[in-house]
């Protein structure tokens, strides 16, 4: 009986050597990948190791990532200096050289000068607004309060427990700016000399980003030579064009979201400012940049910025915050419908449930970054793995498309075609087809 019965498990495909194998290579994995993040994240030396690291090469990765961003406004002027330098040089090499200097001094001209407007333009209008905000925030809670007794008119009950929401608030507002913010600013004002360092340190380290990114988009083709060489020489061509392929989609990911998410939020802080301007809203500078630096964050972003936009404008006029709502809703609905799209099109691919799974993880990892970066990392992270199942279906003459997978049960080991199983309604269909059948007469 016991042989008939493991004779009938091997028949099925029942095999307990190669579970057990399975089940001991990801045991290990597992355990491998839990020592690799206990040393990253709690052994001491090796954190104040990678800590020392990024401090010494700050200035190099911020050089990588200027020239990143500014890649493509550079390839935008060099394309056009190109056609008007065309002809006019005795060699190609000489024109293109020429061509890629002008380009790139274009292209860090048009970075000086954006940090510059949003210094000499934004910085001050909205250190105004906060300083203004903060100096007049008792007065504003009391015709807050005021506002709402005279709305609620006469109702004991409902102002009681208005008021006391209200006064909650702005207690915890007030507080915050009253008492925590002056004690980190007596915290701040001990270590001065600390800070003054460190920012000084930090003004240098964007100065020789800045070359480093001038010599990174000169020689960017010689780089990328380079990594490919070493590519090859260390991996066999199958892997490493698959390496190759990988990195060229990570980059057009990464390039389109971040780009396209930039000018979109730019698009949505300028249309913000233009109608809350017309509609006479308080702080209308501060309220629209909240809305345009939210807005880079995926599709928590318009929520997000819209709370303490709320918050700024419901202190001051009540009735307009809720206009200001309306509006916030309108925009959000516009720049998810029709002005995303157009910028962003379908450059991650992913769907709105791994959207959201990007930004929660990796929002709760790495803060703001990852709620900002999270997204086509995430779109990274899936196009990988969709190749790699892709490939092992391919190889096992399976299909690849998820529709064929969905009502499926088993395959087939002989034919190795998927298996369906039968939906309930057929069979319901069947059966009454069967009863609707005329029965056949007997020969007489």
């Amino acid at each position: 009986m016991e042989e008939k019965h493991l004779e009938k498990k091997k028949e099925s495909g029942w095999n307990p050597k190669q579970y057990m194998s399975i089940a001991a290579v990801v045991f290990v994995t597992f355990c491998c990948c839990t020592l690799f993040f206990f040393m990253i994240y709690r052994y001491n030396g090796f954190a104040s190791f990678w800590g020392k690291l990024f401090a010494i090469l700050q200035p190099i990765i911020i050089g990588f990532v200027l020239a990143y961003l500014l890649n493509p406004v550079m390839n935008f002027f060099e394309r056009h200096i190109k056609r008007g330098l065309q002809g006019k040089f005795k060699t190609e090499e000489k024109e293109k050289k020429i061509s890629r200097a002008a380009a790139i001094v274009c292209a860090l001209a048009v970075f000086v000068g954006i940090i510059t407007l949003l210094l000499v333009a934004i910085v001050p209008s909205v250190s105004n607004s906060i300083q203004e905000l903060v100096a007049d925030l008792p007065q504003e809670i009391n015709n807050l309060i005021l506002w709402a007794n005279d709305f609620i008119k006469g109702d004991t009950e409902i102002a009681a427990f208005a008021r006391e929401g209200i006064q909650k608030a702005t207690e915890f507002i007030e507080s915050f700016f009253t008492g925590s913010a002056l004690k980190q600013m007596q915290t701040y004002l001990v270590s001065i000399t600390t800070s003054v360092i460190s920012g000084v340190k930090f003004v240098v380290n964007i100065l020789v980003g800045l070359i480093v990114s001038v010599y990174v988009m000169y020689s960017k083709e010689t780089f990328a030579g380079q990594a490919k060489k070493l590519l090859y020489a260390v991996f066999k061509p199958v892997r490493a064009n698959v390496i190759i392929r990988t990195v060229h989609k990570s980059n057009e990911i990464f390039g389109g979201f971040i780009s396209g998410k930039i000018l979109d939020s730019a698009i949505i802080g300028v249309l913000a400012y233009i109608v809350l301007s017309i509609m006479d809203m308080p702080d209308t500078v501060l309220v629209s940049v909240i809305i345009g630096v939210t807005n880079i964050i995926p599709f928590f972003g318009p929520i997000i910025g819209a709370i303490p936009s709320f918050f700024i404008i419901v202190l001051q006029n009540p009735m307009q915050s809720l206009y200001f709502l309306i509006f916030v809703l309108i925009l959000q609905q516009l720049d998810g419908n029709v002005i995303g799209p157009k910028i962003l099109g379908d450059s991650t691919g992913l769907s709105s449930f791994w959207v959201i799974f990007a930004i929660m993880v990796f929002g709760g990892l790495w803060g703001f970054l990852g709620m900002l970066l999270g997204v086509p990392f995430m779109a990274v992270i899936y196009y990988i793995v969709k190749n790699i199942v892709e490939y092992i279906l391919h190889k096992r003459e399976l299909p690849i498309h998820t529709e064929n997978y969905v009502d499926m049960v088993s395959v087939d080991r002989e034919t190795n075609h998927l298996v369906y199983a039968e939906k309930p309604v057929e069979k319901a269909r069947e059966r009454k087809l069967r009863k609707q059948r005329p029965k056949k007469k007997g020969r007489g």
